[in-house]
C-alpha cells in the first residue's frame, strides 16, 4: 500500500531481537470465494521472553480483521491495538491458544504478494513478507512453526487444492464445493507457506532416492503447456540426484510438487514441497524455448530443489542474512549446471552476469554488502550483490578450503543447524571448525561493499631466473563505508612459458601453493609479493584463473601478452578473458577515434588472433562463439569515467564491421558447417548453433539481409528464430523485418514466453525510431502493466538493455520509464523498484543526461503515495554521488 515517506523507517542489523514469543503450531482454514476469502488461524503461542508481555503480529492496514479469541473467548477491544502494519494484542499468558478471523480480496492483489489469484487461480507469493498479506502472525524468519492447512473451494473451479508437505485428507462439501487437508510436518517460516488452488493439468513422474524411498514428482500447468514441463522434469529428477551423489543430500518428504503460474514477480519460490515458479523457468520446448532458455529452467529448477536443505531446512535467521541462503545456493546450482554441459562456458556466462549487474551496483549509490547493515524495503534486497557477489564469496571458500574441505563443512553445517534460523557467522563458523581453519579476515566479504581493485607490477630478473609478483589490493569507497580493511581472497595464477606451456618454478616469497590448475596464491595484504624461482625464461603470467575472486585487476600486461595468452592459455576462462581485454581496449580506443574525429583503426593483430580462432573453432564451437562475441555496450561504458553512449555505439559496429570483412570466408564457411539439419538439445548440437548465430551477426554485418531471411524461413526451434529475428530488427531491410516480425506474431500469438521475446526484441532495436515503437507496443492489446513478465520484456528491455536509445540526449527515454513506474508503482511496487534502477546511475553520465535522468528521479520522488520500496531507491539515489 502507498505509505507517506516524510520518516520512512529503517530497519537496521545491530537491532535483532529474539521473538518474545514462539508459535508452536499453526492451523489455517481457507474459505475461497470470488469476491472474498475468509482466512481463520489458530496459533499455539508460548512465550519466550518475560520482558515482553504483549504480542505483537504482522499484518496488513487493508485487512478486514472480522474476529480474535484467546482459549476460545473473544478478546476485549481494550486488550487489542492496531497500527499500520501492527496488530498488539496486550498481557499474552505464558501460552495460549489465539483465534483470528480475516476477509481478503486475492482476486484485487495487484501487488502478487501474499495470496493473489493468476491466470483465474490461486496462488501464494510469500517471501519476504508476503505471509503478513494473508492473515496477522509474527512474519519473520527466525519464528518456525508446523502448518496445518485445510482449503475449501468450489470444485468445478478448482479442482486442485494444493499447500505444503502431505495431503491427509479430502473430501466433498456439499453444494459443489470441496476441501483438502495438508499437513507439513517440518517446522518452517512463514515465508516458506504456499497454497494453489486452480483448474490445472498435471505432470507426473517419481524419484527413487539412494536410500531405496519412492519420491511422487507432479508439475502443474495449464493443461495445454504439460508436454512443455517435461524439460523441468527431466532436470528435477537430475538436480535430485546430483545433490545426493555431491552433498549427500536426501529429499525428506514422499511428494514433491511444482506449480506454474503466468504472473509472478520473481523466477520461483522454493516453498516447501510446493515450489511455485513463473513460467518462463518451467515451460520449455525448441519452439518456444531458446538454448538458454532451457539452460535457465535446468538451473532454476535446480535453484529451488537444492533451497529444500540450504534455505528451507537450515533457514536464515533474519533478512539481513539472505545470502546464507541464496549465495550458498546459487554457488550449488551453478555448479550443478557446470556438471550438466560445459564448466567453461558456465564459468564465462556467470561472470559476464556479474560483471553486467553486479559490478555496477557495487559501484552506485545502492551498494550494499552481502549482508547488509539496513533496509527500509526488504524487497530491495533480492539483489545480484547478495545472490551472484554471495555466491562468489561461498566459491572462493570452496577454492580455500578445497572440495573436501568444503564438504567436511556443509556436513557440520547441517549437523549443527538442521531445523534452524540462522546466520552467515554460522555458516562460516562451520566451514572453520570442521577444517581447523582461520576465516577470519576472510568474513570482511560479508561486511564491506565494493568490488576490490587488483594493481599487478611483475619483473624478472634473467640472471638468477627469478620472477616477482607484486599485487596491491584497495576497496573502494561506498556509501555509508570510507575505510575499508584489506580483504583475504584466492587468487589463482599460471606461468607460460615462451612455447605455450606451463613452467615448472617453485614459489620461495609469498603465502601460496601449488594447484592442479596453478598456484593458489592467497592475497591479505594491501601489498602483497610473490617470488618464483627456477624460470629459464621469462613467463606470461595468467592472471586470476577461472575468476577466483570477485574483483577487477588493472596489470601490466601488454596486448601481445594477451593475444598470447588468447592463443596459448590452458585456462579456458583466463584465454577469453585475455581476448576480451585485448577487444575491451580496441572499443575503447576507437571511443576516443570517434569522438576526436579520427581514423578508425583495430590493428591486424587482433584480427589475426581471432582468424586462429575461426580457424579452430571446430574443436569447441560454443568458446570460439564466446571469443568472437564483442562485449557489450554498457559493459564498454563502465570501462570509461563518463559513458560515450553515442560513441560506444558507433565503435562497436565498427569493430563488428572490420571482423566480419577481414574473416568473411571463415565466417560464411561456419554458417554453413555449424548448421544441422536435424534439431537437438546435446551439447554439441547447441554449441554449433551458438558459433553459427554468431556467425550470423558477423555476415548481417556484411550487409547480407538474405542470409538472415533464409534463416528466418528455415529456423526449426526457437534459437535459430529469434537469431534471425535479432538481425533482422537492426537491418536495413524493413520490408523482411516486418513480415519476420508479423509472421512470428501470428505463428505464436498464444504463446505468452514467445510473445515476451517479440516484445523485447523490438525494445532492443538500434533503430531511431524505437521509443516510438515502444510506445507504440506499450498500447498493444497484449501488453499489460499487471504482468511483471511482460513489464520486464518491453519496458525493463529498453531501459535496462538498450543503452543507444534509452540514454538519447533529448530525455525522453528517462519520461518513458519514469511515467511508467509511477503507474506500475500503483499496482505493484515490487516491480516498480526494479524498474527504476536503469536510471540511478546518473553521475556516470554526462552532465546533460545527468540533470535529466535526476529530473525524472525527483519528479517521482514527489509523487503522493509512493511505496517505500521505490522510495528508498529513488532517494539513496539522488543523495548519493556516484562512486568512481
Amino acid at each position: 500500500m502507498p505509505l507517506d515517506h516524510a520518516q520512512p523507517q529503517t530497519i537496521f542489523l545491530k537491532d535483532y531481537e529474539a521473538p518474545a514469543f514462539a508459535v508452536e503450531s499453526i492451523a489455517l482454514c481457507f474459505d475461497l470465494r470470488e469476491k472474498g476469502t475468509r482466512v481463520l488461524s489458530t496459533m499455539t503461542v508460548v512465550r519466550q521472553s518475560e520482558n515482553m508481555p504483549n504480542l505483537v503480529l504482522d499484518g496488513d492496514p487493508q485487512m478486514d480483521l472480522l474476529s480474535i479469541k484467546l482459549d476460545g473467548t473473544p478478546l476485549p477491544a481494550g486488550r487489542i491495538s492496531r497500527a499500520g502494519e501492527q496488530l498488539t494484542i496486550k498481557d499474552m499468558p505464558a501460552s495460549g491458544v489465539l483465534e483470528i478471523e480475516v476477509e481478503i480480496e486475492p482476486q484485487n492483489n495487484a501487488r502478487l504478494e501474499g495470496l493473489y489469484k493468476s491466470g483465474g487461480n490461486f496462488c501464494t507469493q510469500c517471501e519476504a513478507q508476503g505471509f503478513r498479506n494473508i492473515t496477522f502472525f509474527p512474519d519473520r524468519p527466525d519464528v518456525m512453526t508446523r502448518f496445518t492447512v485445510r482449503i475449501e473451494a468450489d470444485k468445478a473451479a478448482y479442482p486442485v487444492l494444493l499447500s505444503n508437505g502431505n495431503r491427509i485428507e479430502q473430501g466433498d462439501l456439499g453444494a459443489g464445493r470441496h476441501f483438502a487437508v495438508w499437513e507439513d510436518p517440518f517446522k518452517k517460516p512463514a515465508y516458506l507457506f504456499a497454497l494453489v488452488a486452480g483448474d490445472l493439468g498435471v505432470l507426473s513422474d517419481q524419484f527413487t532416492t539412494r536410500s531405496g524411498r519412492t519420491v511422487a514428482l507432479h508439475i502443474y500447468a495449464k493443461a495445454r503447456d504439460l508436454p512443455k514441463c517435461q524439460h523441468a522434469m527431466d532436470s528435477l529428477k537430475r538436480a535430485m540426484r546430483w545433490d545426493e551423489e555431491v552433498y549427500g543430500l536426501e529429499y525428506d518428504l514422499d511428494i514433491y510438487n511444482i506449480v506454474a503460474v503466468s504472473d509472478f514477480n520473481m523466477g520461483a519460490m522454493e516453498n516447501k514441497s510446493l515450489n511455485i515458479f513463473n513460467t518462463k523457468y518451467v515451460l520449455a520446448d525448441p519452439q518456444i524455448a531458446t538454448d538458454t532458455d532451457f539452460d535457465n529452467v535446468e538451473g532454476v529448477i535446480a535453484h529451488e530443489y537444492f533451497h529444500n536443505w540450504t534455505g528451507n531446512r537450515v533457514t536464515c535467521r533474519d533478512w539481513f542474512q539472505l545470502s546464507l541462503k541464496e549465495g550458498l545456493t546459487v554457488f550449488r546450482d551453478q555448479e550443478y549446471s557446470a556438471d550438466q554441459a560445459s564448466r567453461s562456458i558456465k564459468r564465462i556466462h556467470d561472470v559476464k552476469t556479474l560483471r553486467a549487474f553486479q559490478f555496477p551496483e557495487d559501484a552506485g549509490p545502492l551498494a550494499h554488502p552481502i549482508r547488509p547493515d539496513s533496509y527500509i524495503e526488504i524487497n530491495n534486497f533480492y539483489t545480484v550483490t547478495v545472490y551472484n557477489k554471495g555466491a562468489e564469496v561461498i566459491r572462493m571458500m570452496h577454492r580455500l578450503l578445497g572440495v573436501e574441505g568444503f564438504r567436511r563443512g556443509m556436513d557440520l553445517y547441517f549437523q549443527r543447524h538442521d531445523g534452524q534460523a540462522v546466520t552467515c557467522d554460522d555458516f562460516v563458523a562451520a566451514m572453520e571448525d570442521a577444517n581447523g581453519a582461520d576465516l577470519g579476515q576472510f568474513r570482511l566479504w560479508y561486511a564491506q561493499a565494493g568490488t576490490p581493485e587488483l594493481t599487478i607490477e611483475d619483473h624478472w630478473e634473467e640472471s638468477t631466473g627469478r620472477y616477482e609478483l607484486h599485487i596491491k589490493q584497495s576497496v573502494p569507497q561506498t556509501p555509508g563505508q570510507t575505510e575499508k580493511a584489506p580483504m583475504h581472497m584466492p587468487f589463482l595464477l599460471g606461468l607460460i612459458g615462451p612455447n605455450g606451456q606451463e613452467m615448472d618454478a617453485e614459489l620461495v616469497a609469498g603465502e601460496g601453493t601449488r594447484h592442479d590448475a596453478g598456484w593458489l596464491l592467497h592475497i591479505r595484504q594491501s601489498d602483497n609479493r610473490y617470488q618464483f624461482s627456477g624460470l629459464g625464461s621469462r613467463p606470461i603470467p595468467s592472471l586470476l584463473r577461472g575468476f577466483s575472486a570477485p574483483v577487477t585487476i588493472k596489470a601490466s600486461l601488454n596486448r601481445a601478452d594477451k593475444l598470447f595468452l588468447t592463443a596459448h592459455d590452458s585456462d579456458p576462462f583466463a584465454r577469453w578473458e585475455a581476448c576480451q581485454d585485448v577487444m575491451i581496449e580496441t572499443l575503447l580506443d576507437l571511443v576516443k577515434a570517434v569522438d576526436a574525429g579520427q581514423p578508425l583503426d583495430v590493428g591486424q593483430d587482433l584480427i589475426d588472433a581471432c582468424e586462429k580462432i575461426l580457424e579452430d573453432a571446430q574443436s569447441d564451437p560454443a568458446f570460439a562463439a564466446e571469443l568472437m562475441t564483442l562485449p557489450g555496450e554498457a559493459y564498454i561504458g563502465q570501462m570509461m569515467d563518463v559513458v560515450a553512449v553515442d560513441a560506444i555505439h558507433h565503435a562497436r559496429i565498427h569493430l563488428r564491421h572490420v571482423l566480419a570483412h577481414a574473416l568473411e570466408s571463415h565466417w560464411r564457411r561456419l554458417y554453413r558447417e555449424m548448421t544441422d539439419t536435424v534439431f537437438g538439445l546435446s551439447p554439441e548440437q547447441k554449441s554449433r548453433r551458438a558459433l553459427k548465430n554468431v556467425a550470423l551477426i558477423y555476415l548481417a554485418a556484411l550487409g547480407d539481409n538474405e542470409t538472415a531471411r533464409t534463416h528466418y524461413a528455415q529456423s526449426n526451434n526457437m534459437t535459430d528464430r529469434l537469431a534471425a529475428l535479432q538481425v533482422l530488427v537492426n537491418g536495413s531491410d524493413d520490408a523482411a523485418r516486418d513480415a519476420a516480425f508479423a509472421d512470428f506474431y501470428d505463428r505464436f500469438e498464444m504463446e505468452d514466453l514467445a510473445i515476451d521475446k517479440w516484445f523485447a526484441l523490438q525494445a532492443l532495436s538500434d533503430k531511431p525510431d524505437t521509443l516510438k515503437t515502444v510506445r507504440t507496443l506499450r498500447n498493444h492489446s497484449a501488453f499489460s502493466l499487471r504482468n511483471p513478465n511482460r513489464l520486464r520484456a518491453l519496458v525493463g528491455s529498453f531501459a535496462s538493455g538498450n543503452q543507444l536509445r534509452f540514454h538519447a540526449v533529448s530525455g525522453e527515454g528517462y519520461a518513458f520509464l519514469s511515467d511508467i513506474v509511477k503507474h506500475v508503482d500503483q499496482l505493484n511496487p515490487q516491480t516498480a523498484a526494479r524498474l527504476v534502477l536503469p536510471l540511478i546511475r546518473h553521475e556516470r553520465y554526462d552532465p546533460v543526461r545527468a540533470g535529466l535522468m535526476r529530473k525524472q528521479l525527483q519528479a517521482l520522488l514527489n509523487v503522493d503515495g509512493l511505496s517505500k520500496d521505490v522510495y528508498e531507491i529513488v532517494s539513496k539515489s539522488l543523495m548519493t554521488k556516484e562512486i568512481s
